[in-house]
């Protein structure tokens, strides 16, 4: 059963930045397309951004420049760097994964599996 564990959510001012981690646990992490999606309140999950075995990465345009998007396949780890944020950019993050190596996946369909979250508040 893999497992995925977010962590690093918190409470910033505008502007600032923050580090998110999911761990994924259960399986081999290298073979998994992996995504990041938010979802604030009263609002539907959104896509963030993903990446696929190689390396490469897709961004939703709300956060591209802003946000980066990388894994370590040796700590099973991945990551999403969050620079110059906003209070728009407020809401629960899930990291996800898929066992489809060389896709590009975005929407939550695609991802049958899914961390707990972790809260990211940004105040102005």
């Amino acid at each position: 059963q893999v497992q995925l564990v977010e962590s690093g959510g918190g409470s910033v001012q505008t502007g600032g930045s923050l580090r998110l981690s999911c761990v994924v646990s259960g399986d081999t992490y290298s073979k998994y397309c992996m995504g990041w999606f938010r979802q604030a309140p009263g609002k539907e999950r959104a896509w963030v951004s993903s990446i696929n075995t190689v390396g490469t990465t897709t961004y939703a345009d709300s956060v591209k420049g802003r946000f980066t998007i990388s894994r370590d396949n040796a700590k099973n780890t991945l990551y999403l760097q969050m620079n110059s944020l906003k209070p728009e950019d407020t809401a629960m993050y899930y990291c996800a994964a898929a066992s489809r190596p060389y896709y590009l996946l975005r929407s939550p369909s695609d991802f049958p599996y899914w961390g707990q979250g972790t809260q990211v508040t940004v105040s102005s």
